[in-house]
């Protein structure tokens, strides 16, 4: 049992070294979501209004909606840039003599997914401090509520983005089919706008995005910051979490993901 305990400390510790050194992956997470919120939110302003829509109680500023959603941004794309970083280490680096060791790998996956969720927490929470200063409406209980849920879903996503790097044969295919997941995973959902407004222009888009993981990973984040709980949101939640977790150990499981490493 004590190696299981060191292991996952080793894993946890290198992931929040590298992050601690790498101050520019800090920076670069939080510039995308922080230009939605400075700049991209004026325009939406005025063209968006919005209802009163669960979990608010009165009406809203676009700014104040999209903040659940720009945090998802932050959780998507830092778990995809993981997935790159476990291709390189599963060709040359640690994980390389980690997959093919006697600890149980399904155990190695899982401490990678969760080393990556506690990064991706500090930069989530990082961002919504700089939005409460921006002026966004957020408690201290609801940020504190948040916390548990931010790190769940962002090993939903890392599982995903674990799944999908057991698939890519070459580095150099990454940028391509983070393309064609990471750009409709985040814009047919609800991050940047209501579903309710998505079936006004378009009911296929509608039904694409309500069938979304992403967007009930939204949708809980949102929920959470402002002490709301909608169970159908987390039932979903829950089943994303096994199938997600299932693909990612299938994934690893596969002979041809030693071969490649």
């Amino acid at each position: 049992m004590r190696k299981y305990f060191y292991c996952a400390k080793g894993i946890i510790y290198k992931e929040l070294l590298r992050f601690l050194k790498e101050k520019s992956r800090f920076f670069s997470a939080l510039v995308r979501p922080l230009l939605w919120l400075f700049i991209f939110s004026v325009g939406f302003k005025s063209a968006l209004g919005l209802a009163i829509i669960p979990p608010y109680e009165s009406y809203i500023t676009y700014e104040t909606y999209i903040v659940p959603g720009l945090v998802g941004m932050i959780l998507l794309f830092n778990g995809m840039q993981s997935s790159l970083t476990m291709i390189i280490d599963k060709e040359m680096g640690s994980m390389k003599i980690l997959l093919t060791s006697y600890i149980n790998r399904n155990f190695l996956l899982f401490c990678k997914m969760f080393a990556t969720a506690i990064v991706s927490t500090i930069q989530a929470i990082t961002f919504l401090f700089v939005a409460y200063l921006y002026g966004i409406e957020l408690t201290l209980s609801g940020v504190l509520l948040s916390i548990p849920v931010i790190l769940f879903t962002s090993i939903i996503l890392n599982a995903f983005a674990l799944f999908i790097s057991s698939v890519i044969k070459q580095l150099e295919n990454f940028a391509a089919i983070m393309n064609f997941v990471i750009f409709p995973m985040f814009f047919l959902s609800s991050a940047l706008y209501p579903l309710w407004k998505i079936k006004d222009s378009s009911l296929f888009l509608f039904n694409v995005s309500s069938c979304n993981p992403f967007t009930y990973i939204v949708e809980s984040i949102r929920f959470a910051l402002y002490l709301k709980f909608d169970p159908f949101t987390f039932f979903i939640l829950f089943i994303s979490f096994i199938i997600a977790l299932s693909l990612a150990f299938i994934g690893y499981k596969s002979k041809k993901v030693l071969k490649k490493s």
